[in-house]
């Protein structure tokens, strides 16, 4: 047995991976390679024009749960884009050797031999039927003046380029901008940056784009750019990095991926941040709600009345207007034609002298600098800044021409053009209108009580009905000196430059991330997910939008007027758990936000801690605040805890470290009173602490008759009462502690001796699983010898079958032969008796027969062959 124990080791056994079964239904749009046949998946790529792979893992629950999102999109595009899924977890197929994915699932798409661009979007159908279209057509068609404003006008940053198609079937670098477009999506998977294309000659012109091939950036607030071909090269990904250098950003979306991420607190820390949360489908056609937060956002920012952002929100608010008469300025006679889109000309303010002084009117005029467009290149559309030698110069060449002015005799606005007197590529413009002196005093009174130059500017370019100036962009609004003004929006227009407290706009979709919505304040029963929240991390708060209200364009620049002021009418909003933890019939009252005025500030006097989940020191205070709550009445003291971890308070309840206690007297909860930090926290100092706290306010002098020593003794009598209660309590309390200390050593005693069981029975339950184990070794080794010996007697067995089967064979052989002989025998016998009588002659007449010579079946056998078979029936005989 020994000899056999040392050498059957046992080998260890490594059950093979199961073959792995599909992923998707048979019935599914989707291709899937199972076995992870990349080869195959590349080859299938290679004939189409576009493909979606969607790397999975069989085990990953995010796989599991992206497979009906992937099916629903392969459903709506199975026509147009072939979607294949590649098992790349099974150990035998080749994605698995090839590929080394650090998560799943992961979703690449092909455009052509473009790729892979990586989908990280949102795993949702929407999302990804969206993505997968914008990899089909990278490039949006802009076909008229109408969608043309519907593109500048979008929130995201748009790049156009010019081709023409007449001469070509594939003007000379269109390949090149498609595939910047595709270069976009690749680097960024939010597509922030839109591609459009123009073919009309016309249309590329109001985008100051003449040459076939040449591609605008379209900015709102800056200037926009023509890409530089002289000093970049034309290559698709140096417009793409061209694009995203220079792009402007209006609005910007967050799409959280759920885990661990300072995407949050990287914008955070840009500054105060306005979040709007908003049902979002990206596949829908409009976005009524998007467009007029888009309006929001091009009045906050137009900082100086930009003429091309007034011609946007105008096209947003769909008022019907010539498409581009108002941008388009028109040329004088001579001069060349500006582009549209350019900088906003500088604007000065200019009031005429009158000859009469007793005159009750005035003429003032706007005189703005303009600027032609003759540099090619990124400046064609640009305009410098404006700096005092330009004004002045426009100054010269207005006084040159000062008594055109002073004719106007009308309310109404008179505009004209005139040339530089310095530069023949320059021309003034100049709006000009009589006003009473009254107003131009005011303007006045305004221009000497403001220190900075730029309160010189006024805002005319409402008033101005023809003329390039009919729009200028001013930094103050004069709503006194021109009533008649639109000035729809004014004070909003522009409010982000006026105020220390810029915000920056995000977006996200409360159809994915409602929750971070509700973690800031929103109802999580709400009817409609939209919601408006500004948070500002420096100043360590944030507010919301009356959920009640809704959200749209007014209510948004209300929230957003009454944030930036200096002292904002806006509530802080202060976020609570939803209940208490201990009802209100324990010793200690739980506060939360909502009740802590009620339970704080209008009770009487209460004893309150500050405390949080994570405070490893508080727990150890519970005992002596339920002591402290027994000991008080609760007619007339209030023990109550807060957890600041939940619940926030105002700014002058707040603490800077936990635990705190804080008392606040009753009537007199101004005068709250923190707890010593240097005095330990113990049943007797909190006792003496409120004591201390808690006397009323010495009453004020009056013309009463003193207290008698009678009543002053009584009152004596009763403070004595008092703490000869609170000594007994004290007294008892102590008994009680001394009975639980006994009870705490027997108790201890007990789990020593439960200890020592403990460790004894471990012991014995040690020693009966070695003992078990050596049996279960010695059943394994009885049962192999049992299964050793079961087969040897089944061999044995087998090969006494095989002898039994070949006896019963030689056996019936044996019986074959004896019946042939005797068969034989008595045909020879019989032919022995027919022969006997025959004559000698004939016998002698038979001439022998030759040794070699054949015999016929019926011939007759030699005469030896008798004696033949007679000495082998004998042998026969003597055998059986």
């Amino acid at each position: 047995m020994a000899a056999f124990l040392s050498f059957s080791r046992a080998k260890d056994v490594i059950i093979p991976a199961k073959p792995p079964v599909s992923f998707f239904s048979s019935r599914s749009p989707v291709l899937d390679l199972f076995q992870g046949q990349l080869d195959y998946a590349e080859r299938v790529r290679r004939d189409s024009e576009v493909v979606l792979l969607f790397f999975y893992a069989p085990w990953c629950g995010q796989s599991i749960a992206a497979r009906a999102e992937v099916e629903q999109a392969a459903r709506q595009l199975s026509d147009q884009v072939l979607f294949v899924a590649i098992n790349c977890w099974w150990n035998q197929g080749k994605c698995r050797k090839q590929k080394h994915f650090f998560y799943f699932p992961v979703i690449y798409l092909y455009h052509r031999s473009f790729g892979p661009i990586e989908y990280k979007g949102p795993v949702s159908a929407v999302y990804i039927e969206k993505f997968v279209r914008r990899v089909m057509t990278p490039l949006v068609y802009v076909p008229s003046q109408s969608e043309l404003l519907d593109f500048l006008s979008n929130y995201e940053p748009g790049v156009l380029g010019y081709f023409e198609f007449s001469g070509s079937p594939q003007p000379p670098g269109y390949l090149t901008f498609f595939s910047s477009a595709l270069h976009s999506l690749k680097k960024d998977y939010l597509g922030t940056v839109r591609f459009g294309v123009i073919t009309n000659k016309h249309l590329a012109k109001l985008v100051s784009l003449v040459h076939s091939g040449s591609v605008y950036l379209h900015r709102h607030f800056n200037t926009s750019l023509v890409f530089p071909r002289e000093v970049i090269n034309y290559t698709a990904e140096n417009i793409y990095k061209w694009a995203l250098e220079n792009r402007e950003t209006l609005l910007r979306w967050l799409r959280p991926h759920g885990g661990k991420s300072l995407l949050l607190n990287n914008e955070l820390k840009k500054g105060p941040a306005l979040f709007l949360f908003i049902p979002f489908n990206p596949l829908a056609e409009s976005h009524p709600l998007i467009d007029e937060i888009t309006e929001v956002a091009l009045e906050y920012n137009n900082c100086h009345r930009d003429q091309v952002v007034e011609r946007l929100l105008q096209h947003l608010r769909r008022v019907d207007a010539p498409v581009f008469s108002s941008l388009a300025p028109e040329s004088p006679v001579g001069l060349p034609e500006p582009p549209l889109i350019a900088a906003s000309p500088c604007c000065n303010t200019v009031v005429l002298p009158q000859w009469r002084s007793l005159s009750r009117t005035r003429n003032v005029c706007e005189l703005c600098v303009n600027q032609t467009a003759r540099v090619v290149g990124p400046g064609s559309i640009s305009t410098p800044r404006c700096s005092f030698f330009e004004m002045a110069a426009a100054l010269d060449s207005f006084y040159l021409k000062e008594q055109t002015f002073h004719q106007v005799a009308s309310g109404s606005t008179e505009c004209s053009n005139f040339l530089s007197s310095y530069s023949p590529f320059r021309y003034y413009t100049a709006c000009c209108r009589t006003v009473s002196r009254a107003m131009t005093g005011l303007l006045g009174s305004e221009r000497d009580a403001s220190e900075s130059p730029a309160t010189a500017f006024s805002s005319l370019e409402e008033s101005c009905e023809v003329g390039p100036a009919s729009s200028v962009p001013h930094i103050e609004e004069n709503r006194d000196l021109f009533p008649e003004a639109d000035v729809r929006s004014t004070d909003f227009t522009g409010l982000s430059c006026r105020t220390n407290k810029t915000l920056n706009i995000y977006l996200l979709d409360s159809n994915l991330f409602w929750l971070y919505a509700e973690r800031l304040g929103a109802p999580s029963a709400a009817r409609v997910k939209e919601f408006a929240t500004i948070v500002d991390v420096k100043e360590e708060s944030h507010y919301i939008l009356d959920p009640k209200q809704a959200l749209m364009k007014l209510t948004l620049e209300s929230f957003i007027q009454n944030f930036s002021v200096l002292h904002s009418p806006l509530k802080r909003h202060l976020i609570g758990s939803g209940s208490a933890q201990f009802p209100s019939q324990h010793l200690i009252t739980e506060v939360t936000t909502d009740t802590f005025w009620e339970v704080v500030l209008q009770k009487q006097d209460v004893l309150l801690l500050y405390y949080a989940q994570w405070c490893g020191f508080c727990p150890a205070l519970n005992h002596v605040f339920i002591q402290l709550a027994r000991l008080l009445p609760a007619d007339t003291f209030t023990v109550a805890r807060i957890d600041v971890s939940q619940n926030d308070l105002p700014w002058e309840f707040m603490v800077d470290r936990l635990p705190t206690v804080l008392f606040f007297p009753c009537k007199r909860k101004d005068l709250s009173v923190k707890y010593p930090e240097d005095l330990p926290i113990t049943l007797p100092d909190l006792l003496r602490f409120v004591l201390r706290h808690s006397d009323p306010a010495p009453a004020p002098p009056s013309s009463a008759t003193p207290p008698t020593g009678e009543c002053l003794q009584s009152e004596a009598v009763l403070q004595q009462g008092h703490i000869s209660h609170l000594e007994r309590e004290i007294r008892k309390l102590r008994a009680e502690i001394s009975a639980l200390q006994r009870a705490q050593g027997q108790v201890e005693a007990r789990l020593s001796s439960a200890r020592r069981d403990e460790h004894r029975l471990l012991r014995q339950k040690q020693t009966l699983e070695r003992q078990h184990g050596l049996l279960q070794l010695h059943s394994e080794q009885l049962q192999a010898l049992y299964e050793q010996k079961t087969q040897e007697l089944e061999e044995v067995a087998r090969k006494l079958q095989e002898l039994a089967d070949a006896s019963e064979s030689l056996l019936t052989e044996n019986t074959w032969l004896k019946i042939l002989v005797a068969t034989m025998e008595r045909k020879l016998e019989g032919k022995d008796r027919a022969e006997s009588p025959t004559p000698p002659e004939e016998a002698r007449a038979v001439p022998p027969e030759p040794p070699g010579a054949p015999r016929l079946p019926g011939s007759t056998p030699p005469s030896n062959g008798s004696a033949t078979l007679a000495s082998d029936r004998s042998n026969e005989n003597r055998t059986d």
